[in-house]
């Protein structure tokens, strides 16, 4: 979603008035519906900036993500609410009503969720809390990806993204099969909710095979990052940009190989090369 602004644009040692489209970004609210002693509870959980257009996606995976739900059979309804607002007339609140309330942790949400923020896990102190909900490691060898397929990876994101040709702003995440086809798309300005939405859909069309995917990410690659692509199994993740150390870190925990710094001769492999044809 994208709208037009004017611009003072200075070229070739000339101002002159034009007008330039934009990634729209709008808050979204997410709620929770819940069931607890034949009683109904509504919580709310997080206020993410979003670029609006495939809701239900990104609060699909970002419940997947933050393993408040284990399987889409925990979700009974996801529905937009509320009076639409704004110049661009649209609801910016979210509800999903739960089948899982004996496992709900409202404590764990409050704590964990109760923040201005697009990452679940901002404020945790260490790797060591992801083994509560984490404790498998991804495929130590499988999928095996050639160099040539890494390298054309951003390009193939790029060229299928329907909204960064026309504004430059805003970030996607794509669902790739280990011969380079991409399976699966999404986008928005926030990069951890292009990475729900796409987790999201890859749930709800039953897209997901680990053990012959991987994700690569525009933007640099952080801890949150990798930390969603953890929850999907999925063992390879594809940056375009640098990843920070606690990313590096944790795809070394879970055998996942960080790959960053892609460009068109050359990448540096993170963690994990075995997943990576060398020869």
């Amino acid at each position: 979603m994208n709208s037009k602004y004017k611009v003072l644009k200075f070229s070739s040692e000339i101002f002159r008035d034009t007008e330039d489209l934009i990634s729209v970004e709008e808050p979204l609210e997410i709620s929770l519906k819940y069931k607890l002693e034949n009683k109904w509870n509504k919580q709310n959980l997080s206020i993410t900036m979003r670029t609006p257009g495939h809701d239900k996606d990104l609060v699909r995976g970002f419940l997947f993500n933050e393993q408040i739900i284990t399987s889409l059979n925990d979700i009974q309804a996801i529905e937009s609410y509320g009076d639409k607002v704004g110049q661009y007339n649209i609801q910016n609140k979210i509800l999903a009503t739960l089948t899982n309330a004996e496992n709900i942790n409202i404590t764990k949400i409050k704590r964990d969720f109760l923040t201005n923020s697009s990452c679940g896990v901002c404020g945790k102190s260490s790797l060591d809390a992801l083994e509560i909900i984490k404790k498998d490691k991804t495929h130590s060898s499988e999928p095996k990806i050639t160099k040539e397929i890494i390298i054309q990876s951003p390009d193939t994101l790029r060229e299928a993204q329907s909204e960064f040709s026309k504004t430059g702003g805003i970030h996607a995440s794509g669902l790739f099969d280990s011969n380079g086809r991409l399976i699966e798309l999404r986008e928005d300005v926030g990069r951890h909710n292009a990475l729900d939405k796409l987790v999201g859909c890859a749930l709800k069309n039953n897209q997901l095979d680990p053990k012959t995917q991987f994700i690569t990410c525009s933007g640099r690659l952080n801890f949150e990052l990798v930390q969603k692509v953890l929850m999907t199994d999925i063992g390879i993740m594809i940056g375009v940009g640098a990843p920070t150390s606690l990313a590096i870190d944790l795809a070394n925990k879970f055998d996942i190989t960080l790959i960053g710094f892609v460009k068109r001769d050359s990448f540096n492999i993170y963690t994990n090369n075995k997943k990576v044809i060398v020869s």
